[in-house]
C-alpha cells in the first residue's frame, strides 16, 4: 500500500486459559481463538482481523506508512482500548489418606501449593443411599475441620485450607479431615474452590472421589486408585513405593447411576495413598496486545495491525462477521502469509517475530462491508487467550459513519430531536463508564475503587434519567382514572428493571404445596397484600415437577402442579392485576428432570413438548453424561444441567417464557440457581420475553477466616455484581451479602459490620443498589427448611433496615401473616410515603458495636440495635414514624 494510513492503537487484556489433563477450572470461558503478533508495517501484504470493542476512554493515534511520511487522518480511526494479559501459574493439588492412631482412625489431607484463599467444597456418601441422584451429604459434626460452614444446599460443607509448614521452599495450604472407619461413610467427594477468582477445580472434569469402600476401576474421578504411597514431599524424603494390595472383591457401587441396585459393601481393609494433580491458576502479568485499525479511502479497505509482547509463537485464530449476528465466517481471499484454514470455520495466522525477539505482529486487510473482526490467541495446544472470557470482537464501522446515520434518523423526526439527543448523551456516558470498568477491571490496582466509583456514576446517571422520565409522566385526577390503573405503572423504563419503587412479597413458603389449592388460598389474600403496600408478588414454580415444591421441573408446558391447576393460576394472576400487583413467575432454567433413560441407563432424555435428547445436557455433569458443551456455570448435582449454549435450547426456552407471559400473564421472573449458567444467556431470555422485573438467585458462601465472617465482603458482592454485569444489567440479584452481614451484626452485636471501609452499605446495595433485591428470609433459608434462618426475634430489625434502604426489598410470606404484619405495614408506609426507591442515597450516621443508624434521602432516619441514636434537629425536624424492639424510624417534618 502506497498511501499513508492512520493507525488506531487498541490494547487488549487477554485471559490465558491453560488446560491440564486431569484438572479443569469450570468457571465460564468462551471458545478459544488464535492470534499471532509481530510488528510489521501496514503495507506488509494483505491481512485479516477484527476485534470487539466498547466505547473508548481515549484514542491513541499513530501514523504508519510505507514511506517516512506520517499523517493523522482523524476520520479513518475506528476504535481504541487498553487491557492487560492474564497468564497461568502452575502448581499442584496433593491428596493424602493416612492412618491415624490405630486402624480405625484415619485422616484425609488435601493441600494446594499455590498461595491464595482456598476452600474445600466437600461432602460424603453414606451406606444405604440407594436411588439418589446426588452423591453428596453433609458429614457428621465430628468430621468437620475448624472453620467449616454448611452451605445452602444441605449436601455440602466448605472448609478453608490453612497455611502449613513450608516444605522444600514451597508454602502449602492444607485442610485435614479426621474420620473413623466404624461409621457408615462409603466415600468422600470434593472440589477445590479459589475464593479470590471464584474458579472451581475438578478431577478430569468431575468431582474428586476418595472411596472408603470398594470402587469401580473405570470411575475416572476416583483418586487413590493405586492404593499406595508415592514420593512424599519435603521432610518426609523419598519413600519407596509401598503398594498395599486390596483385599476387596469386585466393586458393587455405580457412582453414575441414580438407581443403585444395592448398597455398597465395605472393604476389609482401608489403604493409604498419596497423589499429586497439576493445577493452573490465572494471574495478572505484564504482557499486552495492541490492535490498530484504520480505513483507507483509496482502496476502500480496513487495515488492522496486531502486535504483542507475548513470548514464543503466537497464533491468531480469527474470522469475520458480515452482520450483527456475531457469527464467525471466512473472509474473501487473499489471506495473510502463514495462514491456514481451520475446519472451514476460522483462519489461523502465525504472527511474525520482530527483530530481537521481544514482540510479534501481523497485519490484516479487510473489506469495508464487513461488520467486525473476531479472534482469540493460541500459544500452544492447551493455552488460549481471550478477552476476559469472550472472543475479541472488533467493530469495523467508523464512529463517524454511525453518528451520521444516527443524525439522519433524528432529522426525520424533529419533534423528538432535543429530548433524544439529551438521553443519547446520558446513554453514551453510561456506555463509556461501563467500558472504563472493563478497562480498569483487568489491572492489578484500582480494581475495587474503579468499579465502585464507576458504578456509582452509572447509578447517578440512571437516577437522572429516571427523574426526567418521572417528571414527563402526566398527572390525572381521581375522576379520570381508577385506583387500580394508578397503582399499576403503565410505562416501564427498561425490560427487567422495574420502576425502582417496587416492594416485593414472596407469596409462598416451603409447605405451601401441601394443601393442593395454594393458588385459591392466595387469591383470597390479594386485596390484603395490596392494602399492605406490596406492588409485586413472587409466585412458586408453576410446572409439573418431580419434587412437590416445583424446583425439579419436568414437562415445562404442563402447568398443573401441586399448587393448583393452570386455570387457577390464570385466575390468581388476573386477581393480582386487578388490585394493582404485578406477578413474578419462578422460572427454573438451570436444570430439568428427564422422562426417559438413554441406552446406558442414564436419565437424560426428555419428553413432553420440549422433547430434547442428551445434547441438551452439559458434558461435564458427571451424573447425567450429556453430549452438550461444558457447563457455563456450577453444576447442580440432583438433576440434568441444561446446556444453554445450544441454540435449540435457547430458542425453546425463549418461546416458553414468552408463552408464559402471554398465556398466564406473568409480569416478570424470579430465576432459580443462576450460578449454573452464564449471565449472558439470561440477557437473551430477558430480551426475548421483555419482563417488567427480573431477579436472579445468585447464591454462594460469604468469606470467612477461621470460622469468623470477614468484615470485608467485597469479593462476595463482586461475584454477584459480576453476574448482574454479565446480564448487561437487565436483571437484579438477591443481595445475599446483605443478608449474611445482617446475621452477624444482629446476632453477635457487631453493628459496625453494616458500614464498609468507605462508610457505605456493605452489601450489593452499596455498589449497585438499583439491581440489589434485598431480603432477610425465603423458602430456603426459613420456613420448615431453615437452611440459614435469620436470628430469632430480630427479624423486625432486619426489615427496618431493608425497608428504609435503597434496593428492592422482599418480604417473606411467613412474616407477613404473623404478629409482624402491623409493624411491616408501618415500615412499608414510611417507604412509600417518602418515595424511598432503589437508588436512594444512604448516609451512615453510626456503625458501632450496639447500634447502626442512617439517614436516607434526607427524608427518613433509622436506627437498629439496643444502642442510642436520635437524629439531630437543625434545619430539618424529625418526628418518630414507627418503632419496635431495638429499632426506630423517623420522618423529616
Amino acid at each position: 500500500m502506497s498511501a499513508v494510513a492512520t493507525e488506531l492503537l487498541v490494547h487488549y487484556s487477554l485471559r490465558r486459559r491453560t488446560l491440564v489433563p486431569g484438572i479443569h477450572a469450570y468457571s465460564r470461558r468462551a471458545p478459544p481463538l488464535y492470534l499471532n503478533c509481530t510488528r510489521r508495517p501496514l503495507s506488509a501484504g494483505p491481512s485479516l482481523s477484527s476485534f470487539e470493542l466498547k466505547a473508548p476512554k481515549a484514542l491513541t493515534l499513530r501514523a504508519s506508512a510505507s514511506t517516512d511520511t506520517a499523517a493523522v487522518v482523524e476520520s479513518d480511526v475506528v476504535f481504541s482500548e487498553t487491557f492487560s494479559l492474564k497468564r497461568p501459574v502452575e502448581g499442584k493439588i496433593t491428596i493424602r489418606l493416612v492412618n491415624g492412631k490405630d486402624e480405625e482412625n484415619w485422616q484425609l489431607i488435601v493441600g494446594c501449593s499455590l498461595p491464595g484463599k482456598w476452600v474445600l467444597h466437600w461432602g460424603v456418601k453414606y451406606i444405604g443411599d440407594v436411588g439418589r441422584c446426588s452423591e453428596w451429604d453433609q458429614p457428621p459434626p465430628e468430621m468437620r475441620p475448624p472453620g467449616s460452614i454448611a452451605i445452602k444446599v444441605d449436601y455440602a460443607i466448605e472448609s478453608p485450607l490453612e497455611k502449613s509448614s513450608t516444605l522444600e521452599g514451597e508454602s502449602f495450604y492444607e485442610v485435614k479431615i479426621d474420620f473413623n472407619t466404624n461409621n457408615s461413610i462409603t466415600a468422600i467427594n470434593f472440589v477445590l474452590k479459589d475464593e479470590d477468582s471464584g474458579s472451581w477445580y475438578q478431577h478430569r472434569g468431575r468431582d474428586f472421589k476418595v472411596p472408603l469402600t470398594e470402587y469401580r476401576h473405570d470411575d475416572g474421578n476416583v483418586v487413590g486408585a493405586k492404593k499406595g504411597f508415592g514420593i512424599w514431599p519435603g521432610a518426609f524424603g523419598q519413600l519407596s513405593n509401598m503398594l498395599l494390595k486390596s483385599e476387596g472383591a469386585e466393586n458393587k457401587m455405580d457412582f453414575t447411576s441414580c438407581e443403585s441396585k444395592a448398597p455398597p459393601q465395605q472393604n476389609s481393609r482401608l489403604e493409604g495413598f498419596y497423589e499429586e494433580h497439576p493445577i493452573v491458576r490465572e494471574t495478572l502479568v505484564d504482557n499486552s496486545v495492541t490492535v490498530s485499525v484504520t480505513q483507507c479511502p483509496e482502496t476502500a479497505k480496513n487495515l488492522l495491525y496486531i502486535e504483542t509482547d507475548l513470548p514464543g509463537d503466537v497464533i491468531v485464530h480469527w474470522g469475520v462477521c458480515k452482520d450483527k449476528g456475531r457469527k464467525w465466517e471466512l473472509p474473501e481471499q487473499p489471506y495473510p502469509s502463514e495462514t491456514k484454514v481451520f475446519k472451514n470455520k476460522a483462519l489461523r495466522t502465525l504472527l511474525q517475530r520482530k527483530e530481537g525477539g521481544t514482540c510479534s505482529s501481523g497485519s490484516f486487510t479487510l473489506d469495508v462491508g464487513l461488520t467486525a473482526f473476531v479472534f482469540a490467541l493460541k500459544l500452544n495446544e492447551n493455552t488460549w487467550l481471550n478477552n476476559m472470557g469472550k472472543d475479541f470482537y472488533i467493530p469495523l464501522s467508523s464512529s463517524r459513519v454511525l453518528n451520521k446515520e444516527h443524525s439522519q434518523s433524528h432529522s426525520a423526526n424533529k419533534t423528538k430531536e432535543s429530548s433524544t439527543a439529551y438521553t443519547d448523551g446520558i446513554i453514551n456516558e453510561i456506555r463509556n463508564l461501563v467500558s472504563d470498568i472493563a478497562s480498569e477491571k483487568s489491572r492489578k490496582t484500582k480494581i475495587k475503587e474503579a468499579q465502585e466509583s464507576i458504578l456509582q456514576e452509572i447509578e447517578k446517571l440512571a437516577a437522572e434519567a429516571y427523574s426526567i422520565f418521572r417528571s414527563a409522566i402526566p398527572t390525572f385526577t381521581e375522576e379520570e382514572v381508577s385506583e387500580a390503573e394508578v397503582l399499576k405503572p403503565s410505562v416501564k423504563i427498561a425490560s427487567g428493571t422495574g420502576s425502582g419503587f417496587e416492594v416485593v412479597c414472596q407469596g409462598f413458603n416451603w409447605e405451601s404445596h401441601k394443601s393442593g389449592r395454594w393458588y385459591m388460598e392466595l387469591h383470597q389474600k390479594a386485596a390484603e397484600l395490596s392494602s399492605l403496600g406490596f406492588t409485586v408478588v413472587w409466585l412458586p414454580p408453576p410446572t409439573e415437577s418431580v419434587s412437590p415444591e416445583g424446583y425439579m421441573p419436568k414437562d415445562l408446558y404442563n402447568l398443573n402442579s401441586r399448587y393448583g391447576s393452570i386455570d387457577e393460576l390464570k385466575s390468581l394472576v388476573k386477581r393480582f392485576h386487578e388490585v394493582g400487583i404485578m406477578v413474578l413467575g419462578d422460572a427454573v432454567l438451570n436444570h430439568r428432570c428427564a422422562h426417559y433413560k438413554n441406552q446406558n441407563g442414564i436419565w437424560n432424555i426428555f419428553g413432553g413438548r420440549l422433547n430434547w435428547d442428551d445434547r441438551a445436557v452439559v458434558a461435564d455433569d458427571p451424573h447425567f453424561q450429556g453430549r452438550g458443551n461444558k457447563s457455563s456455570g456450577d453444576n447442580f448435582h440432583a438433576a440434568p444441567n441444561i446446556d444453554h449454549s445450544q441454540e435449540f435450547v435457547r430458542k425453546d426456552l425463549k418461546e416458553w417464557l414468552c408463552w408464559l407471559r402471554q398465556e398466564i400473564g406473568y409480569d416478570g421472573w424470579r430465576l432459580d440457581f443462576v450460578r449454573g449458567f452464564w449471565g449472558g444467556y439470561v440477557k437473551d431470555y430477558i430480551d426475548a420475553s421483555e419482563p417488567y422485573f427480573a431477579v436472579g438467585e445468585y447464591w454462594d458462601s460469604l468469606n470467612y477466616t477461621y470460622g469468623e465472617m470477614d468484615h470485608n465482603q467485597d469479593a462476595h458482592r463482586q461475584r454477584i455484581v459480576d453476574w448482574i454485569n454479565a446480564t448487561n444489567g437487565c436483571a437484579g440479584a438477591f443481595d445475599v451479602t446483605t443478608k449474611g452481614i445482617l446475621h452477624s451484626a444482629l446476632e453477635r452485636y457487631e453493628y459496625w459490620r453494616l458500614s464498609d471501609e468507605k462508610g457505605k452499605p456493605p452489601g450489593v446495595v452499596g455498589w449497585w443498589p438499583s439491581r440489589a433485591v434485598t431480603f432477610i428470609e425465603n423458602h430456603d433459608t426459613g420456613s420448615t427448611q431453615g437452611h440459614w434462618r435469620f436470628p430469632g426475634g430480630k427479624e423486625m430489625q432486619g426489615y427496618a433496615y431493608i425497608l428504609t434502604h435503597p434496593g428492592t426489598p422482599t418480604v417473606f410470606y411467613d412474616h407477613i401473616f404473623s404478629d409482624y404484619q402491623s409493624e411491616l405495614s408501618k415500615l412499608i408506609s414510611v417507604r412509600t410515603r417518602n418515595k424511598i426507591h432503589c437508588r436512594s442515597i444512604v448516609k451512615v450516621m453510626k456503625a458501632e458495636r450496639d447500634v447502626y443508624a442512617a439517614i436516607i434521602d434526607e427524608k427518613v432516619a433509622m436506627k437498629i440495635g439496643p444502642g442510642y441514636y436520635e437524629p439531630q434537629t437543625g434545619p430539618q425536624k424529625w418526628s418518630l414514624a414507627t418503632e419496635g424492639k431495638d429499632y426506630k424510624v423517623w420522618e423529616a417534618s
